[in-house]
Parts: C-alpha cells; sequence; structure tokens
C-alpha cells in the first residue's frame, strides 16, 4: 500500500500523467485536440512524433512532426530513444522519451497522438497515462470523411479503412482503454474527452495556481 502511495507520488513529481488518444485516421483525433489546446492552452502540451513520410501541404517541420530520414529514426530507436514506433503505409512514426519529457517538464500534460501499434508498445513500458480511444461512428462515416479530405490515392486510402477496421476491434479488447469516445456529435465528444481528463486538468491548474 505505502509503496504504492509512494510510487504515484515519484511519479506526480516527475509532472502530470500523459494522455495517449488513439484511435482510426478520419474518427477527429485532429479536430478534438486543436478544441483542447485552445480551451487549455497552458494545460495540455503535444508530444511532437517522428515520421519519415514526407510533410503534407500546410504542415510544419517540429510542429506537426519532426520529419526525418529513415537511417535517422532507426538509429534513434536502435539507441533507445523512443517510447513507441509503428510502421504504417511504408512510413515509419514514433514518439521519443525526449519529446514527452520537454512537455512534462513544463507542468503540461503530455499528449500523444499514437495508433494501436504504439499503445500495445507504450503498455510494457512505466510511462502510465490515461488511455482513449475516438472513434468514428461507423465505418460509412468514416471512409465519407476520409474521401472528402483528397489528400489518399485509393491504394492509401483503403489501407486506412483496412487499419481502421482492425482499430476499432483493437479499441473493443477490456482493459485497452480508460475511455472510449464516438465521435458522432463534435461537442458531445468534446464534452466527454473534457470528463475524461477533467481531474488531470485541476491537478495541473492547481500546481500552477500555487507556483
Amino acid at each position: 500500500m505505502y509503496m504504492r502511495y509512494f510510487s504515484r507520488l515519484l511519479s506526480a513529481m516527475a509532472g502530470p500523467r500523459p494522455v495517449v488518444l488513439s484511435g482510426p485516421s478520419g474518427a477527429g483525433k485532429s479536430t478534438l485536440l486543436k478544441k483542447l489546446m485552445k480551451e487549455y492552452d497552458s494545460v495540455f502540451g503535444f508530444s511532437v512524433s517522428h515520421t519519415t513520410r514526407n510533410p503534407r501541404p500546410g504542415e510544419e517541420n517540429g510542429k506537426d512532426y519532426h520529419y526525418v530520414t529513415r537511417e535517422a529514426m532507426q538509429a534513434g530507436i536502435d539507441n533507445g530513444e523512443f517510447i513507441e514506433n509503428a510502421v504504417f503505409s511504408g512510413n515509419m512514426y514514433g514518439t521519443s522519451k525526449a519529446a514527452v519529457q520537454d512537455v512534462q517538464a513544463k507542468n503540461l500534460i503530455c499528449i500523444l497522438d499514437i495508433d494501436m501499434q504504439g499503445v500495445r508498445n507504450i503498455k510494457t513500458t512505466d510511462l502510465n497515462p490515461i488511455y482513449i480511444s475516438i472513434q468514428p461512428p461507423s465505418m460509412e462515416v468514416l471512409e465519407k470523411r476520409l474521401r472528402e479530405r483528397k489528400t489518399e490515392s485509393e491504394e492509401n486510402l483503403q489501407k486506412r479503412l483496412n487499419a481502421a477496421k482492425v482499430d476499432m476491434q483493437f479499441s473493443k479488447e477490456p482493459g485497452v482503454f480508460d475511455a472510449i469516445i464516438v465521435n458522432d456529435n463534435l461537442e458531445e465528444a468534446y464534452g466527454q474527452l473534457k470528463n475524461a481528463l477533467l481531474e488531470e486538468i485541476n491537478k495541473v491548474k492547481k500546481v500552477n495556481m500555487s507556483s
């Protein structure tokens, strides 16, 4: 009991608990994240992931992703610099320990936007985040959203849809996520997201007020 309390105390001292946000492409994670960051800009910090894919129009290096070469990314993984990494559509993605520590050091809740491979990897670490899954209401709605983006080739679109089917099944596995939010109505989904994080948000605000 005391050891458990002591370890919780130590992890609290290291900074707020991070939040793992997962779900298929097109579920609305980015939109919900932007709303969260706008309302609580002094509470949350965004962990910037690394990727070997090319930037999309409007994306900035160091803000949306750290865009790196495959060789540089592999070297970082081999050196144990990453909490999680995965390959999707032929591109490598990953979250570095430094990216999370940078956010926690500012007494901010670090947001990790990662896929299910990453979730499985993080489950094996001592990060102790809050796991939240954002899901679309149906595959039909998801396909419509992805097609409206007009950023994917048909081949990539089918890959994303296939991955989404697996992701939706994964989200139903018992004990994986602390909260599962179906993003059918944006405002309702956002309300659920805030409720799931309210305890941690209040802790950060309390520390900020007393510092």
